[in-house]
């Protein structure tokens, strides 16, 4: 599959509150390094600003990031910031609250509602912004967030945040959050091999919003960043098509429903292409339904 003339348009288009978006977006965690944020080689810098530089090129007006994305030499916001700030206007920039690292790179407890405030004004000053387009709550374990998320709304009524999303979340978390104020997005770990339990994925259809599944290339062992032995269907789709299986399992994240936003991220300017070129490959509904078989036999 060529991917040297595709543009994130080919992906369709989705509506983030008020925010016009491509569905082939940019998740900036791995420009940092390692998914461990703190272990490994830290990324180029200059490449890692090429990436970001070519991502808007091609299109892409959706990037998520976090300021807890960082390693013992990069800072994802300020990679984003150094690459395109001024910020085109038609660029949305995501963000998560509620993990907390502390100057090491150690977890910290994660933010009480009163601390939220202080992570939306980092992610300000490291990105210089003088508000945030869209800010997920990161669920920590807690039962409810409703602590949380109104601390949010209230950033939200003061301007500091235009939209809200809720990550790592189940449905009763869904729920708390539209009490207290508008949700345009959940995100949360999704793909062929990697189920949705919960039924994020049709709530979330039902309702109007946007689902941004995380690590939809990587699969099992994304977190330590393990390698992954691919699945027979998956090579078997891509090699009908000329594609990859990055851009097959991107495909197929697509094809879930036009409420579906892909986020794939990469240090690799070649790698980025195809991930974009993917939102332009169709799967047809036998191939859908083969991938679908690798999800039921996960579950």
């Amino acid at each position: 599959m060529t991917s040297h003339t595709v543009t994130a348009a080919a992906s369709g288009t989705w509506v983030l509150g008020d925010l016009t978006v491509n569905r082939m977006g940019f998740g900036a965690m791995r420009l940092t390094g390692s998914a461990a944020f703190h272990e490994g080689t830290p990324s180029d810098r200059g490449r890692a600003i090429a990436v970001l530089r070519r991502a808007v090129e091609l299109g892409v007006d959706h990037i998520d990031t976090a300021a807890f994305y960082f390693s013992r030499l990069r800072s994802a916001n300020e990679l984003i910031n150094s690459a395109l700030a001024p910020y085109a206007d038609d660029l949305v920039i995501s963000t998560k609250v509620g993990p907390a690292r502390d100057a090491c790179g150690r977890w910290a407890e994660s933010a009480r509602p009163d601390q939220l405030r202080g992570q939306v004004e980092e992610n300000l000053r490291q990105l210089g912004r003088d508000h945030l387009d869209v800010v997920n709550l990161r669920v920590m374990g807690q039962e409810s967030v409703s602590e949380h998320f109104g601390a949010l709304s209230e950033l939200r009524d003061a301007g500091l945040v235009r939209h809200l999303g809720i990550s790592h979340a189940r449905p009763k978390h869904l729920a708390q959050a539209e009490a207290i104020a508008p949700v345009v997005c959940v995100q949360n770990r999704f793909g062929i091999d990697a189920p949705d339990p919960k039924g994020m994925l049709r709530a979330c259809a039902a309702r109007g919003i946007a689902f941004v599944p995380f690590f939809s290339i990587a699969g099992e062992g994304a977190e330590a960043g393990t390698v992954r032995t691919e699945h027979d269907a998956v090579l078997a789709v891509a090699r009908a098509h000329g594609a990859s299986p990055a851009q097959v399992r991107l495909a197929w994240i697509l094809g879930q429903g036009a409420h579906v936003l892909a986020i794939p991220g990469t240090g690799n300017p070649d790698h980025l292409a195809d991930n974009v070129a993917a939102g332009a490959l169709r799967l047809a509904p036998e191939e859908l339904r083969l991938l679908d078989s690798i999800g039921r036999s996960a579950a």
